[in-house]
């Protein structure tokens, strides 16, 4: 039987898995480090990176913390990125994982106007974060 697994010690292979993935979902840019080990990134379905770190990856494994900001360095310098903390059972921050934020970007009511819901959550979401 295949499986996943992700540690705070997951290697770029180990959590490559899982990065592709979210990149498969979302269709945008991704990148994931294990807590102790660098790790992956993932542009137009392709792994560009198997030693990647980014300031935010590393400001949301110091922070234990999803952000939202727009780097002022690194290889998304200028772009608006969302980064969470991946936790294990017991809470604890094991890897992290971020993306291009797209949604920081979009007019939510021109896109979505046929769902008000979805806009009205996106929107409370986006100001409860900021």
């Amino acid at each position: 039987m295949s499986e996943i697994r992700i540690s705070e010690n997951s290697s770029s292979e180990e959590i490559y898995p899982f990065a592709k993935m979210v990149y498969e979902l979302v269709s945008l840019p991704v990148t994931m480090r294990s807590k102790n080990k660098k790790g992956v990134r993932i542009e137009q379905g392709k792994l560009i990176d198997n030693d990647y770190t980014g300031p935010i990856l590393e400001e949301a494994l110091e922070k234990n913390c999803v952000i939202h900001t727009i780097p002022r360095s690194g290889e998304y310098k200028g772009i608006p990125v969302v980064v969470t903390p991946v936790h294990d059972t017991k809470g604890n921050t094991i890897a992290v994982i971020g993306l291009v934020d797209v949604v920081s970007t979009i007019d939510m009511a021109s896109v979505f106007g046929n769902y008000p819901e979805i806009v009205r959550q996106v929107e409370e979401n986006k100001k409860s974060i900021r």
